[in-house]
């Protein structure tokens, strides 16, 4: 039956019939400097099928050696997974073909993991959920495949396809979550804040640049439905590569919506892969997997087991980073902030540009309110991620210093900000050649203020009166007078005392 995206159940109405339960298999890249069996370099963007060398193009007599780093930094995962961590296992050779994998089997790891049964703990809103974690695996990327014309960038319809083997044998490694139920109309929710939460953890133990735009990191993200109160789960599909936190959520809820639907119409869901689609958030069909598919695993016959001793991974615990929960507790805790407060600023992108601009001498909330307030507003006209924006936290720093010096008003801050994020330079050097700096001498502001008095005499009379609320309008006269650039609070002041009644 052809899929239509009409073809979907309300949300509301598949979670309220439906148990949705999702499962997530993460592989990410590791940030080591040479592959995971040889010595080609790893780094980025290189020109096609440059990076490459007899061992990971798989030519014959050529032979891999394991990448001591790529084991380090699994266990370093492992145990920040709070998995168990094996004193024996070894690699295995997965058969398939493909155009991408250039000696047609992977050097992964199968019944024989080096890291199992652990968890994470994923802050959801003001609650935690515990995800399982089955297994934390080793494994070697594939080539990439580039298909040219045709309107999808997949292999149907185009013209033909190349293939760049530059990735084939970078690290990777592949964290597999046990199935995560209970969750109900929460899982989107759930499956972005865990990937959310992996990310960062990968980030902190400095083992990837997880850049899911660069492909450093990629979700499988799987889903069933069961009818509520079931005790069977239902039929899983698995949609692949899925590689932004929005489409992980995305990809769950059409889902839960698409497979609610088939359910609802008699039919039955399809153990299948399936494809995700940005541009429309929906997903389609790709490979059956009703049948097991018999990949010939064995033992990898080139390589020796691998067996880290007790006392290097002890070694290895010792050396863990602070973890992202317990740095964004004791940052919570320094700052004064609520659960709110702080959930806000990991779901703006902003808690690790705060912190960098805490450091650099900004005090806690006001650097909190440059990225959450006017620069979030930059990022939103300008469709990026806050990160992204041409300006840095050091920079911030400056201009709330000027700011809290008195050498800026709010008004002038927003200008300087805005020839930072233009590239005009720095904000002290933005601020000498647009000659922003507050006018706070007081015969420059006395000259503006009788002028103010002189325009608006009605309301000088009220100030010398006593209504001093009044004293406003004089000092928005003077503002405009100078650009915006007078000292409102010393304007205000002197106001007062050339308007104050006579002893």
């Amino acid at each position: 039956m052809t899929e239509l995206a009409a073809e979907l159940a309300g949300y509301d109405e598949a979670v309220s019939r439906y148990d949705p339960v999702i499962g997530l298999e993460t592989h990410v890249e590791l940030g080591t400097v040479t592959k995971m069996f040889c010595g080609c370099p790893t780094a980025f963007g290189a020109e096609p099928n440059s990076a490459v060398c007899p061992v990971c193009l798989g030519l014959p007599g050529s032979l891999p050696v394991t990448n001591r780093v790529a084991i380090e930094y699994t266990i370093r995962i492992g145990l920040a997974l709070n998995c168990s961590i094996a004193t024996w296992c070894r690699f295995a050779r997965k058969n398939y073909f493909y155009p991408d994998m250039p000696k047609n089997f992977q050097i992964s790891q199968y019944d024989e993991p080096l890291c199992t049964d652990g968890w994470l703990d994923v802050p959801v809103g003001e609650t935690v959920v515990r995800v399982g974690v089955e297994r934390v695996h080793l494994e070697e990327d594939t080539g990439k495949s580039l298909h040219v014309g045709g309107a999808t960038g997949r292999i149907h319809g185009a013209d033909h396809s190349l293939v760049d083997y530059n990735r084939a044998g970078i690290p990777l490694v592949e964290v597999v979550t046990k199935p995560v139920a209970g969750t109900g109309a929460l899982a989107p929710v759930v499956a972005r804040a865990y990937v959310t939460e992996l990310r960062d953890l990968m980030r902190a133990l400095a083992v990837s640049d997880v850049r899911m735009e660069e492909g450093s990191l990629r979700c499988d993200v799987n889903v069933s439905l069961a009818p509520r109160g079931s005790a069977t789960w239902g039929t899983r599909t698995e949609t692949k590569n899925v590689n932004s936190l929005r489409s992980v959520e995305r990809a769950v809820r059409f889902e839960i919506e698409r497979q609610a639907a088939v359910l609802d119409g008699g039919r039955r869901v399809i153990q299948e892969t399936r494809h995700f689609h940005e541009e429309t958030g929906t997903t389609t069909a790709g490979r059956s997997k009703e049948e097991a598919q018999d990949y010939r695993y064995f033992p990898e016959p080139d390589l020796v087991p691998v067996a880290p001793s007790r006392e290097w991974v002890e070694q290895i615990r010792a050396q863990l980073p602070e973890l992202p929960a317990a740095r964004r507790a004791r940052l919570q805790a320094e700052w004064g902030l609520s659960d709110q407060d702080m959930a806000s600023l990991r779901n703006a992108g902003a808690l690790d540009l705060v912190a960098e601009t805490v450091a650099a001498g900004a005090p806690p909330e006001q650097a909190r309110n440059w990225w959450l307030g006017e620069l979030s507003r930059r990022a939103n006209e300008s469709g990026t991620e806050l990160a992204a924006l041409p300006v840095t936290p050091a920079q911030v720093a400056r201009v709330s210093e000027l700011v809290e010096s008195g050498a800026l008003n709010t008004k002038l801050a927003r200008q300087v900000l805005d020839g930072v994020l233009a590239g005009e330079g720095s904000p002290d050097g933005i601020v000498a050649a647009r000659g922003l700096a507050v006018v706070s001498d007081d015969q420059a502001l006395l000259a503006a203020i009788d002028e103010a008095v002189a325009a608006n005499p009605d309301v000088a009379e009220k100030v010398r009166s006593g209504k001093t609320a009044a004293a406003g309008v004089l000092v928005g006269a003077v503002m405009k007078a100078t650009r915006g650039q007078a000292d409102a609070a010393r304007a205000r002041e002197l106001i007062l005392q050339r308007l104050a009644p006579p002893a």
